[in-house]
């Protein structure tokens, strides 16, 4: 026993232990959504689509969301990245002739200098030797017909591990058999001999160089058991534009969009569901490399749900639109989002296609774009049951598709409505989807963290 020097100094009184407070620091680029409630769903079905909208009410906690939608230049720091890592890697692998003693230099937060004035181009800043040129060149190829060198998109590979917290506290995945039930009544014997089955992600390449993806299942046998492992190609499909639209000119857009300087700042496109989310991977583990200690009371980046996405959407007074107003113009005659009017005159707001992020007035939460330019992906999946079949708190629906399962299975909640959406799909209630392997012109992501703790006094009220 101890001494007891701790109650006598406050009288036997119980008073806790408390730990050093954490202030969160605010996330670049993100503004907060504070705890409250909604009402989701259309209170009255629309009757243009025949669409039932399903209705209930919702309280969530309070999240960090990006004000805007990534933009071509945050994503190619992703692709950057990646292209980066793949030619230290080879750096040091003699099998391109390499030094395992090779370093590149890093700046003060330990990421690599880019050994290039110009990414596309990939001119060296120093001289390099053959062995160095020859990793640079490695990432890189020529276009046989015009001669265009390029990176190549097919090595931009990324691999990450995801923990799945929630499944190892399930308590049917106990590693302890007599953890498995708590009725005292009950005999632990069966539980000792019962196989506990668990399914897992994996991914490796083989050796023709192609990614092998696969959903495992297997008697469970220890923590690892619930580490996901998953690599993907994150290079954005550019032929989204000639595909999506086989009947217009859209080359310039192919070629242009992704890599010219000029839509640097436009919301990036031709992403999937999986890319988004290796996207949401990288940058927490980009973010907590330089974080030390505080990396454990940080969330991860992740997609927003669904129900997230709406109450942020519909902001502090829960309106059917991210603005005040009923009406998509102001009383000026300006519009408030990028979309397609009803008439098809995509030009009328002022764009053709996307429009630089931010282009629009922000919604009374400080976020823009949640009404056309891209519509967004959720982590959400899609049914038709929508909320009725989540909780009433933090409410998420998570599926994570085999690869081996029905497309149909595969489908993710899109949100908000595009540049090419005519006004009915981008209200703030609308919900559609997509398959989560396709790429296309008009859906883009943005990224929400988990707040530590959202200490607001005064909560979202929501009609």
């Amino acid at each position: 026993m101890g001494s007891g020097n701790s109650a006598m100094a406050t009288g036997g009184e119980v008073t806790g232990v408390k730990g050093t407070s954490f202030a969160e620091p605010v996330p670049f680029g993100m503004v907060p959504v504070r705890k409250g409630s909604l009402r989701i769903g259309m209170e009255e079905d629309d009757t243009l689509w025949g669409a039932g909208f399903p209705k209930r009410d919702i309280s969530v906690d309070g999240f960090w969301m990006d004000e805007t939608e990534v933009s071509n230049a945050k994503y190619r720091q992703f692709v950057n990245w990646v292209r980066d890592s793949i030619i230290r890697e080879r750096l040091a692998d003699p099998a391109f002739g390499g030094d395992e003693t090779y370093k590149i230099e890093e700046d003060k937060e330990g990421n690599p200098i880019t050994p290039y004035l110009n990414w596309n181009k990939a001119i060296p800043w120093r001289k390099a030797n053959e062995d160095e040129a020859r990793a640079i060149e490695s990432v890189y190829v020529t276009h046989p017909i015009d001669g265009t060198k390029m990176l190549d998109a097919s090595q931009m590979n990324y691999r990450y591990e995801v923990y799945d917290y929630v499944a190892a506290a399930q308590r049917r995945f106990r590693l302890n058999p007599e953890e498995r039930d708590l009725n005292t009544d009950a005999s632990h014997d069966e539980y000792r001999n019962r196989e506990v089955m668990i399914s897992k992600d994996t991914a490796w390449i083989d050796d023709d160089g192609k990614i092998v993806r696969q959903t495992i299942t297997r008697p469970l046998s220890g923590p690892w058991d619930f580490l996901n492992t998953y690599i993907v190609n994150i290079f954005p499909d550019t032929t989204c534009w000639v595909n999506d639209f086989q009947n217009a000119d859209n080359e310039r857009y192919m070629k242009l969009y992704f890599n010219n300087p000029a839509y640097d700042d436009y919301p990036v496109v031709g992403v999937t569901w999986e890319q988004a989310n290796a996207f949401c991977a990288w940058r927490t583990n980009f973010l907590l490399k330089g974080l030390g200690g505080m990396a454990k009371q940080i969330q991860r980046y992740r997609l927003p749900t669904e129900i997230e996405w709406e109450y942020a959407a519909r902001g502090k007074s829960g309106s059917a639109f991210p603005w005040e107003s009923g009406e998509v113009k102001s009383d000026k005659n300006c519009f408030f989002a990028n979309f397609k009017p009803d008439r098809g005159n995509y030009t009328e707001d002022g764009s053709l296609i996307t429009s630089k992020c931010g282009a629009f007035s922000a919604n009374s939460n400080g976020l823009y774009d949640m009404a056309g330019n891209v519509a967004e992906w959720t982590s959400t999946v899609y049914t038709e049951a929508g909320v009725e079949s989540m909780s009433d708190m933090n409410p998420e629906l998570r599926y994570n598709a085999a690869k081996e399962d029905p497309y149909r299975l595969k489908k993710k909640s899109v949100r908000g409505g595009s540049w090419k959406d005519p006004e009915s799909m981008i209200r703030s209630a609308w919900r559609t989807y997509e398959y989560q392997n396709q790429p296309r012109s008009y859906i883009g992501f943005r990224c929400v963290r988990s707040m530590v703790n959202d200490n607001s006094k005064q909560p979202n009220k929501k009609k």
